[in-house]
């Protein structure tokens, strides 16, 4: 993912589902040195990664 879309499903309403490694994140906040600050939907731990890693992950139609 880019810096640019991840600023994009922050700043938006809808939900959007985020991966980080395959496991769920909720993302907060985007750093200016491209490290986005997520929460493991899993173990609701909030850690700092680089915003490459980061896959939207497409809904199920």
């Amino acid at each position: 993912m880019d810096t640019n879309r991840a600023k994009e499903i922050i700043s938006s309403g809808d939900v959007v589902q985020v991966l980080y490694q395959g496991s769920p994140v909720w993302l907060e906040s985007v750093k200016d040195n491209n490290v986005a600050e997520v929460i493991t939907l899993d173990r609701k731990q909030k850690i700092e990664v680089p915003v490459y890693l980061l896959v939207e992950n497409s809904p199920v139609v």
